[in-house]
C-alpha cells in the first residue's frame, strides 16, 4: 500500500479542519467543525475527535504516512502541549498524545499556526523556490514563521519565527505577553482599530470598529485611519528589518485579514523597509501578498508531517 499522503489537523479559535493532502499539497479529502472555544477542553477534544474520525474512517486513510498539527500558540512541540489564547479552556494541552490515540502508529508533528502558513507558502505559494523566507500572519495577531537554507525552521518548540513579539518601541504600550511595543501590539488588527479610535477616528452608522472599517475609512481618505495602517506598517517594516538582519531572508510573505487592505498596507510596508533595511544584505528584500488563502494551516500542517516523514525514512537505525 503507498504512503503517499499525509493527515492535516488546523487548529484555531473560530475552527478546526482537517484534510488529507497528497505529496503536490492537493486536499483530496477535507472536514471541519466550529471551535467550542468558550467550553471546557474536553468539549473541545471531542470536536477534534470528530474531525479526525471522520479522516481516519476514509477509504484513503489507509495511505497516510504522517500527520501533522497546525495550531493557534503557543504551542510546545518538544511536550507536545499547545496552549491556545483563544481556547482558554487548553492550557498545556497534550495534543500530540491525543491525537496520537485517534491515529494509531504514525508519527504525530506540531507546529505553531505561524510556521504552519509558512510552510504552505514555500511549498506551494508565494514563498516557493526560495531558500530563505520569512511569512507572516497579520491578523488577530501578527504571527509568522522561517524557511533558512530551503527548509523550514520551527525551532525546538515550533514557534521559531514569532515576529510578532519583537520590541520594535522600547518604551511602548505593555503587550499581553508580558513585553512592552511589540509588533503585535501596533500591527495587529485590534490594535490599528483601538488606535484609530484613540486618536479620533470614528465609525459610520453601522458602528463597525474593524480593521476591516478604519481600512475602508483610510480609502475614502480618513487621516486618521491611514495612518494607523502606516504606523502598522512601520512597526512590520522594523520587525522584518530585524529579522532580516539577523537570518538573511531573500523574501517577505504577509498574509492574513489585515493584508487583506492591499497597498493601504504594502505600499507604506515597502516604502518603511527602506528606512530599516539599509545594509547591503538587507536592501531589497521583495515583499508579497501569500497567497494560500484559508488553505495554508492545513496545507502547511501536511509539509510539515511529509518533511518529518522523510526524516524518519533517512534517520539512522540504532
Amino acid at each position: 500500500m503507498q504512503t503517499d499522503l499525509s493527515a492535516a489537523l488546523d487548529i484555531g479559535g473560530t475552527k478546526i479542519a482537517g484534510a488529507l493532502v497528497d505529496e503536490h499539497g492537493r486536499l483530496l479529502v477535507r472536514t471541519t467543525r466550529p471551535t467550542p472555544a468558550d467550553r471546557d477542553g474536553a468539549t473541545v477534544l471531542r470536536a477534534l475527535a470528530e474531525v479526525v474520525g471522520e479522516l481516519t474512517t476514509h477509504p484513503e486513510w489507509a495511505r497516510v504516512a504522517a500527520v501533522g498539527i497546525g495550531s493557534a500558540g503557543p504551542v510546545d512541540a518538544r511536550r507536545g502541549t499547545v496552549s491556545p489564547v483563544n481556547i482558554p479552556g487548553w492550557r498545556d494541552f497534550p495534543v500530540v498524545a491525543e491525537v496520537r490515540d485517534l491515529v494509531g502508529a504514525r508519527p504525530v508533528v506540531l507546529v505553531g499556526d505561524g510556521v504552519a502558513m509558512t510552510a504552505a507558502e514555500h511549498w506551494q505559494g508565494a514563498a516557493r523556490g526560495y531558500a530563505n523566507a520569512l511569512c507572516m500572519v497579520v491578523s488577530t495577531g501578527v504571527g509568522g514563521g522561517l524557511v533558512l537554507n530551503g527548509r523550514l525552521h520551527p525551532g525546538p518548540t515550533g514557534n521559531a519565527g514569532h515576529i510578532g513579539h519583537i520590541s520594535v518601541d522600547l518604551d511602548g504600550d505593555p503587550c499581553p505577553c508580558g513585553a512592552r511595543g511589540c509588533v503585535e501590539r501596533i500591527a495587529s488588527g485590534p490594535n490599528i482599530a483601538r488606535r484609530a479610535l484613540e486618536r479620533g477616528w470614528r465609525p459610520g452608522p453601522d458602528g463597525d470598529t474593524s480593521a476591516a472599517a478604519v481600512a475602508a475609512a483610510a480609502r475614502a481618505g480618513d487621516p486618521v485611519a491611514r495612518h494607523s495602517f502606516e504606523r502598522a506598517a512601520q512597526a512590520l517594516a522594523a520587525g522584518v528589518a530585524a529579522t532580516a538582519a539577523l537570518v538573511e531572508i531573500e523574501i517577505v510573505v504577509v498574509g492574513g485579514g489585515v493584508a487583506g487592505a492591499g497597498d493601504l498596507l504594502f505600499v507604506p510596508l515597502r516604502r518603511a523597509l527602506r528606512d530599516y533595511a539599509t545594509l547591503s544584505f538587507v536592501r531589497g528584500l521583495t515583499v508579497v501578498p501569500a497567497q494560500m488563502g484559508t488553505d495554508a494551516g492545513v496545507v502547511g500542517a501536511a509539509s510539515a508531517a511529509a518533511q518529518q516523514s522523510r526524516l524518519d525514512a533517512f534517520a539512522p537505525t540504532v
